[in-house]
């Protein structure tokens, strides 16, 4: 987990100030890197390069979290002061009911948290190293001090490392320096004493490759890079998400409640001369009774799950708060290759200038292809696979790799075993670039000067081409009577030798997974760098209905609140750059859209980042698998519905816990702190209280893995307080009715004692709990959906729990029951019918008013 020991910086020898046959002296390395025998010595010696990851917490420390609550500790102090009082009886109950209460939510926790860990480690960040002087793949945790580093556009760099050789290298490392824009980097020594973004021969963890080429030599990994070093500070929490913050608004708003109840129930208790242990014990009783106290582990229980249910389905969750907004998401935003198209690209046709067939233009493009050392890309791997022609016999001399702006790749050569031959330059990417660098153009008999008139000719035949749905790159050459080395600025006074076409068609299944997210309440929006003629080919064949057409070039004109709302009519953007994919999301996001993004390439990560869910494959490059909420571990729209479909169901599970909070317990608990103060004796003892408590948690952790109505799933739903608002006051003032009914049946009707009173409301609290769950469940009627079989067992033995526990002697002593009569018991189960009915005529009316 260390570095090599790096003399100190007042010496004047820190590792971007050394020369460079220094510093690989002192690290015991050389230009082409380690064996691979030293190099797990040297993991033995230093550990695995990896920060010390926020893991799952270990179980004393995360049974230690679940006394944390205030209300926890209060009434825990409360029964210690009763047993100092000589109450040890009932302060040794309520102890042991707050602890089984703590074991079940630390079991499901604990169980929730190793299964999300499990599923994290299958997607490893793997790295380009020399070992034994050959280029090796290798786990990133794996990369060990002394490593030569193999970077190309797209590498997320995983350790410090000085800088030998590079070529049109540029970093982003905004992470830890603010840049805005990403620093070339180069081979050489720069200053001990230098600033981190002046350091021009350094490479730092956690930074990641815009484009160029380059060889690092690692110095050092985990906590004892730079990176490592601040992680603490630099791991900040994600943005807050719309769910994350409801859910918090709406603790803080029950808590509020709560804390006004205890103050008020305690005053009112005391003000009637009852003991102030008792009526403190009470008091806290009652807020844990109506307190969320189960909210963060049912959320922690109902992610975790719905995670295991994701990867099962292919849908590897990286962050487990973003899965709410999955489900909210209601534009999917996506390029269209691997996408709509197989993604299996493969090269159709060379074409000279004049779009005839043309082998030399073929051998051109091998080339380029074979010999460029970026980021690999499926349309190299489409030219390299044809059989190698006779232009083999070429060796590069200079290579000037791709990026985004240029959006070019050249290639320089010179045939094998003439060193006196010229250099040929070959130059290919997208049309109008290529274009812009072109004076000529040369055909099979004669080279002619690039006029306006010819610039639209081409255009005109390759626009036939696009409209076709073939995708195009253009190629030209430049002799080159100078030795390299060459720039960007070399690509110009060129000569087109002709043209590219590539096919990628359209997915069998696309059209059926279009349609289905549409059912889904999902509309598709595709963000590509293509042609926008390409595109709407594409669109066409899988049925994409198309609203509207942006360019590019067409959004530079215009300002954001213009773009807002083109954004919200517009199906395919085209011919976009990377900044303008991330100005598309923002705005549509800015119309209260929930969006996802599907990328997969460098020019990705910031989408990934400015979307509500960002989503990657796990063929994608590090940087957008690191920047990804989602990792799928196939390329579909189809894994794409079924992780949509899950995240609605995660999200109508902690609702239906919200619900459910949100009316019985209130309405039981605020009905018996108004009566507490109206009668002579309390309603219910603490312990029965706490016993109240934890026993109708029992089914409670069982909604993590209940089943979900159908319509739940069909549309977004998102997170309304002022639904939970008016459903906490409907249900809840229904709920304290029914307590208003029993209170003046056992009270003025039946007038019982207070130990009968006691028992009967214990009985009927907690069976209308159990009523509430299984009726606020489900949008329809109670009988016709079935709850999963944890729900309904475990409501069926709580309930049991419920009527037989008055009869069983020593039960029944330890937490002050009697029997109750039948007559008593069958007019409570009457009760709880009636509360049921009334419930289920409530969820109607209230989702005729405010929708499902």
């Amino acid at each position: 987990m260390v570095g090599l020991k790096l003399r100190d910086q007042s010496a004047g020898t820190v590792p971007w100030s050394e020369p460079e046959a220094d510093l690989l002296t002192r690290l015991l390395s050389q230009p082409g890197g380690l064996s691979q025998a030293e190099a797990e010595l040297r993991l033995q010696q230093h550990g695995p390069n990896r920060l010390k990851r926020p893991a799952a917490r270990g179980a004393l420390r995360l049974f230690a979290a679940q006394f944390k609550s205030p209300l926890v500790l209060i009434l825990v102090f409360a029964a210690v002061v009763s047993v100092a009082t000589g109450d040890l009886l009932d302060a040794s109950i309520v102890l042991a009911i707050i602890a089984a209460g703590a074991m079940l939510s630390f079991s499901q926790e604990y169980r929730a948290g190793r299964a999300v860990e499990q599923l994290l480690a299958r997607i490893k960040l793997r790295a380009d190293v020399l070992r034994d002087g050959r280029r090796a793949e290798i786990d990133a945790e794996n990369i060990v001090p002394g490593d030569v580093l193999l970077l190309s556009a797209g590498s997320l760099i995983a350790a410090d490392a000085r800088v030998l050789e590079a070529r049109d290298f540029f970093v982003n490392q905004a992470v830890l320096t603010g840049e805005t824009f990403p620093v070339e980097k180069h081979a050489g020594v720069v200053a001990a004493g230098a600033a981190l973004a002046q350091r021009t021969n350094w490479v730092l963890h956690g930074t990641n490759v815009r484009s160029g080429t380059a060889h690092a030599l690692v110095v050092a990994t985990g906590r004892s890079t730079t990176y490592g070093q601040v992680a603490d500070r630099l791991a900040l929490r994600a943005p807050e998400t719309e769910f994350e913050r409801g859910i918090r608004q709406f603790g803080t708003l029950l808590t509020q409640l709560m804390t006004l109840l205890v103050l008020a129930i305690f005053a009112a208790n005391v003000a009637h001369a009852r003991p102030v242990t008792e009526s403190l014990l009470f008091a806290v009783a009652l807020a844990v009774g109506m307190a969320p106290e189960l909210l963060p582990a049912i959320i922690s229980i109902t992610l975790s799950r719905g995670a295991q249910r994701m990867a099962r389905a292919g849908v590897i969750v990286r962050r487990l708060a973003a899965i709410e907004n999955f489900g909210s998401m209601d534009v999917l935003a996506t390029d269209k290759t691997g996408t709509l198209t197989a993604g299996v690209i493969r090269l159709d046709n060379a074409l000279d200038a004049q779009g005839s067939p043309s082998e030399h233009v073929r051998e051109l493009a091998w080339l380029n292809a074979t010999l460029q050392t970026g980021l690999p890309n499926p349309l190299d791997e489409a030219i390299a696979a044809g059989p190698a022609p006779s232009a083999a016999e070429c060796d590069k001399v200079e290579e000037i790799p791709y990026d985004f702006v240029r959006k070019r790749l050249s290639i320089a050569v010179r045939r094998r075993g003439d060193p006196a031959a010229d250099m040929l330059l070959i130059t290919k990417g997208a049309l109008d670039p290529v274009l812009a660098i072109c004076t000529d153009v040369r055909t099979a008999t004669i080279t002619l000067p690039l006029d306006d008139a010819l610039r639209q000719s081409i255009r005109d035949r390759t626009a036939v081409w696009a409209d076709a749905g073939f995708r195009l790159l253009a190629l030209a050459t430049r002799r080159m009577t100078r030795p390299p080395p060459y720039s960007a600025a070399d690509e110009s006074a060129m000569a087109l030798e002709g043209f590219l076409l590539f096919f990628d068609p359209p997915k069998p299944d696309a059209a059926q997974s279009i349609a289905s997210l549409r059912r889904l309440g999902v509309e598709l929006k595709v963000i590509t760098g293509d042609s926008h003629r390409v595109a709407l080919h594409v669109a066409q064949a899988v049925d994409l209905p198309v609203r509207g057409v942006l360019t590019g070039s067409e959004m530079d004109n215009l300002h954001d609140e213009a773009l807002w709302q083109r954004a919200e009519r517009t199906t395919i953007f085209a011919e976009v750059d990377p900044n303008q994919k991330e100005r598309i999301i923002s705005a549509l996001r800015r119309m209260g859209h929930v969006v996802g993004y599907l990328g997969d390439g460098i020019n990705d990560a910031p989408s990934l980042h400015a979307a509500d869910v960002g989503v990657s494959v796990d063929t994608a490059v590090d940087v957008a698998k690191e920047t990804a909420d989602f990792v799928l571990l196939e390329h579909s729209l189809v894994v794409l519905r079924d992780g949509i479909e899950e995240g609605r169901r995660v999200f109508a599970n902690t609702m239906k816990y919200v619900y459910t909070t949100s009316s019985a317990n209130f309405g039981n608990m605020l009905s018996m702190a108004l009566l507490s103060v109206a009668v002579p004796f309390l309603p219910l003892l603490p312990k029965q209280i706490l016993l109240n408590n934890f026993l109708s948690d029992l089914p409670a952790m069982a909604i993590a893995g209940d089943s979900v109505d159908a319509e739940m799933t069909e549309r977004p739903r998102r997170w309304q307080v002022a639904r939970i608002r008016n459903f906490t006051l409907g249900f809840g003032l229904l709920s304290s009715a029914f307590d208003a009914l029993t209170f003046a049946m056992l009270l003025l009707v039946l007038q019982v004692a207070p130990e009968e009173f006691r028992t009967a409301w214990f009985v009927e609290s907690l069976l209308t709990e159990l009523a509430i769950l299984l009726v606020v469940r489900t949008h329809g009627p109670m009988l016709d959906s079935r709850p999963s079989p944890g729900v309904l067992w475990s409501s069926v033995a709580v309930a049991a729990a419920a009527v037989t526990l008055p009869y069983l002697p020593w039960l029944a002593a330890t937490f002050d029951f009697v029997p109750l009569p039948p007559y008593l018991m069958a007019m409570l189960l009457a009760i709880t019918l009636g509360y049921v009915v009334a419930n289920e005529w409530a969820k109607r009316h209230f989702q005729r008013r405010f929708g499902l």
